[in-house]
């Protein structure tokens, strides 16, 4: 049993599937949150991000683990815990030229299909790319500008400044980020974050919910 959850960035992927996982009993896998570990390891070890084999290098002899749990993933570099460092400005910048290496996107994959399902899986390409056969597939959307003004209430800064962030990062990931063709494209911006779990555990096959 695997649903996964894609998105655009800042689209409620992550807080979405911990509720929806949470309902199913599961686990959530958050692919973002090893992408941000990748990203933050590398700006600390002031590792050119645009090179994959160095990047590559530095992850393997530094290597992640992701925990994943309903309530929240978690990511770990030895015995450090570094989740509450990857959610900042500065790992946002970076995330995208990582997330774009396909050295870096494979070596993320295999970290995630070695996880021991049921699960729901959020992230940019689960449904099209790591888990195509899945059992259900949503992808989600909102405006530039709906996006935005969720990320301010989390971060201090702008509403304008997110938006065009938000705008770029979408350009980025254009590649990476595109629904798979069986997948429920759910628009979450008039939709509260109950209604977005609700509407995909209404459209879940009645075998992936009794499993």
């Amino acid at each position: 049993m695997i649903v996964t959850i894609d998105g655009v960035a800042a689209s409620g992927k992550s807080s979405v599937s911990g509720g929806v996982a949470r309902a199913l009993g599961v686990p959530y896998v958050s692919s973002g949150l090893l992408y941000r570990a990748a990203t933050g390891l590398g700006l600390e070890a002031a590792v050119d991000l645009h090179d994959a084999p160095a990047l590559l290098s530095h992850l393997q002899s530094h290597p992640l683990r992701l925990e994943p749990l309903a309530a929240g993933n978690r990511v770990w570099q030895g015995g450090r815990e570094l989740t509450g460092e990857l959610h900042s400005t500065r790992v946002d910048r970076g995330v995208s030229v990582v997330a774009a290496l396909p050295e870096v996107r494979a070596w993320v994959d295999a970290q995630l299909r070695a996880l021991p399902s049921p699960f729901v899986a959020e992230g940019r390409d689960m449904g099209t790319n790591v888990f195509p056969r899945a059992g259900a597939k949503f992808y989600l959307t909102a405006s530039p500008h709906i996006r935005a003004v969720r990320r301010a209430q989390e971060r201090p800064e702008d509403v304008p400044a997110i938006e065009a962030a938000l705008v770029r990062r979408d350009e980025l990931d254009r590649v990476q980020s595109a629904p798979a063709p069986d997948a429920v494209v759910i628009d979450t911006g008039p939709l509260t974050l109950d209604g977005v779990i609700q509407t995909i555990l209404a459209q879940l096959p009645a075998q992936l919910t009794s499993a």
